[in-house]
């Protein structure tokens, strides 16, 4: 007779002690395979090289399918025993850093330093730890589970695989996590919508005493940072803005023809990131405006033009859904104490299409993410891959 003072994240995390004790004999071989992942580069939009040590690592674990979709996605599939949507567990390809930065790790006593060490080489090392783990054999799920490695989460890359993944499935997922990064205590269920902007202004330019009178580009420019920085921004739901990148101009002595900045602006909140672009759309404008009201007569006009380079939708996973409640249980039985968190990770673009999902830490501690001394340090880090392992086979139903 089932023990109902028991709930199932607890019954499925005993249940796994096999699995557990196979993760702790593992544990040097994952971290071996975390090095060699991070120090293939992997900048976003150039992830091939890594995916394909990815689809040979899936190959070798025998999953089916094994694949590289349109957008540069690895994907392999561990069959479930019924029918059903799959659960989905992803992890990104992708760095900050160019193609030209050193990626070899060093050992520094208890820890690892190199880029992408945590982010996204820990993700990654813990998907084929858990796509070993879940073998069909010794360990079987009634639902199937999709491992999905995958391409421009970072920055300008704009979720770009996992929308294209979860755009082209032929059955909708019943649940998703993203495993990103080191540690074992965060939860994000809530996703930090962004929107992404680049502002051009062009006008004639010419010489700097000669042509004066003429619009200057970087002066608007220049207004609209200023307006930019005005804006009142809410605290609940908390938003933030800020121009990240500015440039333009072609010499001290001479008026530019054209000058650009770039915006990012985020929020917990679709409605309050509409409210605040239409804003920023009006500050653009009014730059423009301000600086052709100035400009000598019979000259022409200064333009501006916005382009939207970055669309991250936001949303949240209700902290009561049963993921969730498994998320912070299975996080407990690790002996940690769970914390509800936000970010933007490769789980927005499945929170947004109402798929209940979570990004977590892959387990280990890290620091000095998206810098060239990043570090890892692994001391228990087995636990985070045992965190991950429950909440995956409890959405998947042990078999």
């Amino acid at each position: 007779m089932r023990d109902s003072s028991r709930s199932l994240t607890q019954r499925t995390y005993e249940a796994l002690a096999p699995a557990h004790h196979r993760l702790r004999a593992c544990d040097a071989r994952i971290v071996d395979s975390q090095v060699a992942i991070t120090e293939i580069a992997a900048p976003t939009g150039e992830e091939h090289a890594r995916a394909r040590h990815i689809a040979r690592s899936f190959t070798d674990l025998g999953l089916q399918h094994v694949r590289t979709d349109d957008a540069g996605n690895v994907i392999g599939r561990r069959s479930g025993l019924s029918a059903g949507p799959p659960v989905v567990v992803c992890a990104h390809l992708d760095t900050v850093f160019p193609g030209d930065v050193d990626v070899r790790v060093r050992h520094q006593g208890a820890r690892l330093e190199g880029p992408g060490i945590g982010d996204n080489g820990r993700g990654l090392a813990a998907l084929i730890a858990l796509a070993e783990s879940i073998d069909g054999v010794r360990l079987r799920t009634r639902r199937a589970v999709d491992f999905v490695a995958t391409t421009g989460e970072e920055g300008i890359g704009d979720l770009r695989g996992a929308k294209h993944f979860f755009a082209s499935a032929q059955e909708p997922a019943a649940a998703m996590i993203a495993l990103d990064g080191a540690g074992d205590e965060r939860v994000v269920h809530r996703a930090l919508g962004s929107r992404r902007y680049r502002v051009t202004f062009r006008g004639p330019g010419g010489h700097s005493w000669a042509a004066f009178g003429v619009p200057n580009a970087i002066h608007a420019a220049g207004a609209a940072v200023a307006r930019l920085s005005a804006i009142p921004l809410q605290a609940d739901p908390r938003t933030t803005l800020s121009v990240g990148r500015i440039g333009g101009g072609l010499s001290v002595n001479s008026i530019p023809e054209h000058a650009w900045l770039e915006i990012d602006l985020r929020s917990t909140s679709q409605v309050t990131l509409d409210q605040c672009e239409a804003e920023v759309r009006a500050v653009v404008r009014a730059a423009a405006e301000e600086e052709n009201s100035r400009r000598g007569a019979h000259t022409p006009l200064l333009e501006v033009a916005l382009e939207v380079i970055g669309n991250r939708p936001g949303g949240a996973c209700s902290a009561d859904h049963p993921l969730v409640r498994s998320a912070l249980e299975a996080t407990r039985l690790i002996g940690r104490e769970p914390e509800l968190s936000t970010a933007s990770t490769d789980a927005n673009v499945a929170i947004a299409l109402g798929i209940p999902a979570v990004a977590i830490g892959a387990g280990g501690r890290g620091g000095e993410a998206h810098t060239t001394t990043e570090w890892f340090d692994n001391t228990a880090g087995t636990l985070g891959i045992a965190r991950a392992l429950t909440i995956v086979v409890v959405a998947a139903e042990l078999g």
